[in-house]
């Protein structure tokens, strides 16, 4: 029996980067050699045991073979009898195909440390096209690395997608890659990377429609809306900003895609448009509901933030409450941000000022100083109370304006 440390951790390691997980594979034992060992079974589908001490997870050496469709679609054969290398050759890519050892002597039967040094992400044998979640995980690790991809991978990914394998695709995998894509330093690379080999229009066709619909001449004319919602999610990115930010982000130009030719450049009513194509992406990769709704509302109400400055006290109530803002301030707060990506996701634009966002944030603030428990325990009819409220608020704006 031998143990090796495999896959990220020794990928990383050699990246000279912080080691999070250790996965470790055991070569030339049992299920029962490990239970005997003090080892405790946890896998279903294939042979792992948690350590008796450390209670880390040990796998044993294994093989695949493909028996349906999915990432689920394989059949797991272990035994003691199956090699280092055999259990390396049904990895993914040729950086997460290396190996370990206790003296720290390295195994590296598909040249991955090359890869690391040349930034490519390459597959390790034919089998790469059996599991359509290794185009996710790709896309995803070059958002991470920011490494391209190996020619004759892409090919492969390509003939995945035409065939028919991508469509196989769980929903909720989907979105686990798509959150933890869009948590890396360049997101957008993980997109562009779907983009090429046809994935995206297949799992999200309402971010592929992006590219190639013009923006409007006063904004950036030769950056289309694709590349601009790119800009806008790496901004978030380099904001350290969370999940639904940047989600919401990617989402808030959807409705361009639909614009009508006959308008083009201009986007009249996109975000109108937007909202119904935000629903149905995130129904289709069942996206979560913070997700969603602040998708949603970055999407319907963006282009009116942006024009905060000019907007009459009642309008910035309607917007305070449509967006619930008295109740929900940290997610309004998390809208401006978005809008702020926005504005700044365009080549030329991005240190450009955006003092809508502490402009809208001065007034919430003001709107909430008034007391509505007074205002109702003054109001004679009850039915009056809500209007009331709402007048003593549009005051206080209108106020803090001047």
């Amino acid at each position: 029996m031998k143990v090796y440390r495999v896959g990220g951790a020794v990928r990383d390691k050699l990246l000279g980067l912080p080691v999070r997980d250790i996965d470790w594979v055991v070569v030339g034992s049992t299920a029962e050699a490990m239970q005997a060992l003090g080892y405790t079974p946890v896998g279903k589908d294939f042979p792992v045991f948690l350590h008796p001490k450390t209670h880390q997870e040990y796998a044993l050496a294994r093989t695949e073979r493909k028996s349906g469709h999915g990432y689920k679609g394989f059949t797991v054969f272990a035994s003691a009898d199956v090699s280092l290398e055999e259990d390396l050759l049904r990895r993914d890519l040729t950086i997460n195909a290396i190996a370990e050892d206790e003296n720290d002597q390295i195994t590296d039967p598909f040249n991955g440390r090359a890869d690391l040094t040349a930034k490519l992400l390459r597959h390790v044998s034919p089998a790469f096209s059996e599991d359509p979640v290794r185009i996710l995980r790709l896309a995803r690790f070059a958002a991470r690395f920011g490494f391209d991809v190996a020619p004759e991978t892409l090919t492969l990914m390509q003939e995945m997608v035409s065939s028919g394998e991508v469509d196989h695709l769980v929903a909720e995998r989907v979105w686990q890659e798509f959150a933890k894509g869009l948590m890396e330093d360049r997101p957008s690379k993980m997109f562009e990377m779907l983009r090429r080999c046809g994935a995206l229009a297949r799992i999200a066709p309402e971010i592929d429609a992006l590219w190639g619909v013009p923006q409007r001449a006063d904004y950036h004319p030769e950056v289309d809306t694709g590349v601009h919602v790119m800009m806008v999610i790496d901004y978030c990115a380099s904001q350290n900003w969370p999940l639904a930010t940047r989600f919401a982000a990617l989402c808030h130009d959807l409705g361009k895609a639909t614009t009508p030719a006959n308008i083009l450049p201009g986007h009249i009513g996109h975000e109108a448009r937007g909202v119904p194509l935000v629903d149905a992406l995130c129904e289709r990769l069942r996206v979560p509901g913070d997700c969603r709704d602040l998708a949603r509302m970055v999407c319907r109400e963006h282009t009116l933030i942006h024009t905060a400055e000019q907007l009459r006290s009642a309008t910035v109530l309607e917007v305070f409450q449509r967006c619930d803002a008295f109740r929900k301030p940290e997610r309004f707060s998390q809208m401006l941000d978005a809008c702020l990506a926005d504005a700044r996701g365009r080549a030329t634009f991005e240190n450009c000022e955006y003092p809508q966002a502490a402009y809208l944030l001065k007034l919430l603030a003001t709107a909430n100083t008034v007391n509505s428990g007074e205002i109702a325990q003054g109001c004679e009819d009850k039915a009056q109370i809500p209007e009331k409220i709402k007048q003593a608020r549009i005051a206080a704006i209108q106020a803090a304006k001047k």
